[in-house]
């Protein structure tokens, strides 16, 4: 697991608890910081793991893959569930910003 990884883990936990310090006493605005700090948190975690992915992948191959195509390819055969979630989030993504229009 790598360091933007853990650090990512770090940031989610600590702004969930700060989320919940904020609705335990009432305070919106350390309850919105929590939340936005869960978001940082999520981000770098994801960072985190693409990372790792990428380097995994060139890792396998033992050398630059040949071509995009091939990187893709081979990430989408070794982590189908991690696929299917990343591309649901990006069409849940361009879902609402399609409503916004």
């Amino acid at each position: 697991m790598g360091e933007n990884r853990l650090s990512g883990t770090a940031k989610n936990l600590g702004g969930k608890v700060e989320e919940a310090f904020g609705r335990a006493t009432g305070d919106a605005r350390t309850h919105t910081h929590g939340q936005m700090r869960q978001a940082e948190g999520s981000v770098q975690d994801l960072y985190g793991q693409a990372k790792d992915a990428a380097g995994e992948a060139i890792n396998a191959v033992g050398k630059m893959p040949a071509s995009f195509e091939d990187t893709i390819r081979h990430y989408i055969q070794n982590r189908p569930y991690t696929t299917a979630a990343i591309a649901f989030a990006l069409g849940w993504l361009v879902g609402r910003s399609h409503r916004a229009f």
